[in-house]
């Protein structure tokens, strides 16, 4: 990354679906459903939006970017990898005693992760408040949060969704990854949270609603966000599918946080590569 086409982007994300599939193979544990339901936002994100510096990750002028969700964590760690902050072949390293790439993001031990994240419902907060030190400071750069539809049953996301909108934060971005599933069931039945984007905008939230696997309008949605300077804090609610691309795991509960064995991975990443 940067990448210049979409087929060379498409072609990407196929291999970071396979790249999460293996890894969390390799560890034995881990969320595949939420990782490969985000990919494709995490790889526009990182390959055509995000101002950002790989080779120095704590360049000041550098946009912000937190996963809220931190257990789909495989999926940053490849999109990272894929954009250069470390090799590839670390990857396999998920979960590992000593290795850098834990069960969640971990900013002490990994360059380039900004929020240390897992406990849900925190990341929006901290986006927050980076956002508001930006504007104070008169930074151009801006702050991205990835949550999960379920995250967003957390009250501390309604706090933070409240306050964004009383500072004129345009320079924050919150993008969900809206799924419609977690660890106990589909969110529609545990605890519904739609209709979302009218609450949002009830909040005082500019709000677009897209299909979160179509990478052109990602992009193209992602920028507007980005170029936004109406004192309206930015939300993309993103249509996902939990598993996307594995016709066992898509909209499969049991593979929220279950790791495949050698025979269920083989096949993943043969319906993957087969472009299923």
């Amino acid at each position: 990354m940067p990448v210049e086409s979409a087929r060379d982007l498409t072609s990407l994300t196929r291999q970071m679906r396979v790249d999460i599939i293996r890894m969390i193979e390799a560890a034995g544990s881990g969320h595949p459903g939420g990782s490969l339901s985000v990919i494709d936002l995490l790889a526009v994100l990182y390959g055509r939006v995000l101002k950002h510096d790989p080779a120095n990750p704590g360049w000041q002028e550098r946009d912000r970017l937190i996963l809220s969700k931190g257990h789909a964590c495989p999926a940053l760690y490849c999109a990272m990898a894929y954009a250069g902050y470390f090799p590839r072949e670390r990857l396999m390293t998920l979960r590992k005693l000593g290795s850098p790439l834990q069960g969640h993001p971990d900013r002490k031990r990994l360059p380039g992760i900004e929020f240390s994240s897992g406990s849900l419902g925190q990341g929006l907060s901290a986006g927050l408040g980076m956002a508001l030190a930006a504007k104070l400071e008169g930074k151009p750069w801006r702050t991205y949060v990835i949550l999960g539809d379920g995250e967003l049953q957390e009250g501390q996301c309604w706090e933070a969704f409240m306050a964004a909108p009383k500072f004129g934060l345009d320079n924050l971005v919150a993008v969900v990854d809206f799924n419609n599933g977690q660890i106990d069931g589909p969110v529609s039945e545990v605890m519904p949270i739609e209709p979302l984007a009218e609450k949002l905008k009830a909040f005082g939230w500019s709000v677009q609603t897209i299909d979160g696997h179509d990478l052109d309008r990602i992009e193209a949605c992602l920028r507007a966000a980005a170029a936004a300077e109406e004192g309206h804090p930015q939300a993309v609610i993103a249509k996902t599918i939990k598993g996307k691309g594995v016709s066992f795991m898509e909209n499969n509960i049991a593979w929220h946080g279950s790791a495949p064995k050698k025979a269920e991975a083989d096949r993943a990443v043969a319906e993957i590569l087969g472009g299923r």
